[in-house]
């Protein structure tokens, strides 16, 4: 699910103050790259195919300094940055990377609520090693992730979890910024609309025709106004632009679906962008999958517009889908038939369920988001 999405945990009681951290590796899939390979160091790398049809994956620091970013043609990309090397995805490498970090994290905590491979909440209000500080948490957690993985991560530390996750974006690469008790209103009040979570460039434009621009603009409109023009966003939309996020950081859940999502920079429309994120995507979920034992009948296949509204496809077979080869069949065929799309979309999910047979000690979020930055 979205980082802003209303869901259940949003109706929990006000909590105590919490110590809230969101680690998120710094253009993770290219550095990867970058420190396995000496010779893309310091070059602008771009993860993903490089022919007519490839699409960006993911961009090292070098490659967005030429506006290249993620999900952009790749065609698009090497003309923006003549010099950029295109490097196939590694999955396992990435895979392997992520495992060494969250071990890191659950170092400190057992309250960690992974949202993909390179980003996680850390709830540690109460650490396993006593230290109390989470800023102090956060420095020494990104300490041993570069120890340990040669990879830079930026960290965001406050009381919920939206600033933190804002935060964590504010000093990138390899930085931490610190939202204190108290701040957070007037933090976000200084914040362009762009940088909320879920409100992409087509929300942005609406906003501003509302003469919307900050978050001092969104905090003046009443939630009335809010959701005559925003719809199911405005509640959300209504608590960030106050720094209120009730939300608990969920390390332990039953598993009711194994899925991922895709929120784009830019939104897509183009067949080659969408088929290259499924692929991308049905590798990570099925990896979930497989990690947890779970087995299941129903694939759906999840579209937001950039309108926001949304559309979804599923499809249900008698059995239980027998390998990766099958869903991804699956998974493909809902794909094809939603093409050509209506309008450019924002943000493209997958999940499997109807699952039986997970472990019964795997007690994970619902859904995972897939965040190729």
């Amino acid at each position: 699910m979205a980082d802003g999405a209303a869901d259940e945990d949003e109706r929990d009681e006000a909590p105590g103050l919490r110590k809230i951290i969101h680690v998120d590796m710094d253009a993770f899939f290219a550095s990867v790259e970058q420190r396995d390979d000496p010779a893309l160091r310091g070059k602008p790398v771009a993860v993903g195919g490089a022919g007519g049809r490839g699409v960006v994956a993911a961009a090292s620091y070098e490659a967005r300094k030429f506006g290249v970013r993620s999900a952009m043609p790749s065609v698009t990309a090497k003309r923006l940055c003549p010099d950029l090397i295109f490097v196939r995805h590694r999955f396992d490498a990435y895979k392997e990377a992520s495992r060494t970090i969250r071990k890191v994290f659950e170092h400190y905590t057992p309250h960690v609520e992974p949202l993909s491979l390179d980003e996680a909440y850390l709830d540690v209000t109460q650490d396993r090693l006593g230290i109390g500080s989470a800023t102090r948490i956060a420095d020494l957690i990104r300490q041993e992730i570069r120890a340990k993985t040669q990879l830079t991560a930026s960290a965001g530390v406050s009381y919920n979890k939206f600033l933190a996750k804002i935060a964590s974006d504010q000093n990138k690469p390899d930085g931490v910024c610190i939202i204190r008790p108290g701040q957070g209103a007037d933090f976000v009040a200084g914040l362009t609309v762009r940088r909320f979570h879920g409100v992409g460039p087509k929300g942005a434009e609406k906003m501003a025709k509302l003469g919307i621009a900050t978050g001092a603009d969104l905090a003046a409109h009443s939630i009335d106004f809010l959701r005559a023009n925003f719809g199911s966003q405005a509640d959300y939309l209504y608590r960030a632009a106050r720094g209120i996020d009730l939300r608990p950081v969920r390390a332990h859940r039953v598993r009711k679906s194994i899925g991922g999502e895709r929120t784009f920079a830019e939104d897509i429309s183009s067949g080659a962008a969408l088929r290259e994120t499924l692929a991308n995507t049905i590798e990570y979920v099925w990896d979930s999958i497989e990690k947890v034992g779970g087995k299941g009948r129903t694939v759906t296949l999840k579209m937001k517009y950039n309108d926001f509204t949304n559309v979804t496809r599923s499809r249900s077979v008698e059995h239980n889908i027998s390998g990766k080869g099958e869903f991804a069949a699956i998974s493909a065929g809902l794909l094809e038939e939603a093409l050509p799309l209506p309008k450019p979309i924002r943000l493209m999910g997958l999940t499997l369920s109807n699952l039986e047979g997970a472990k019964k000690d795997e007690r994970l979020r619902d859904e995972a988001q897939l965040s190729l930055l």
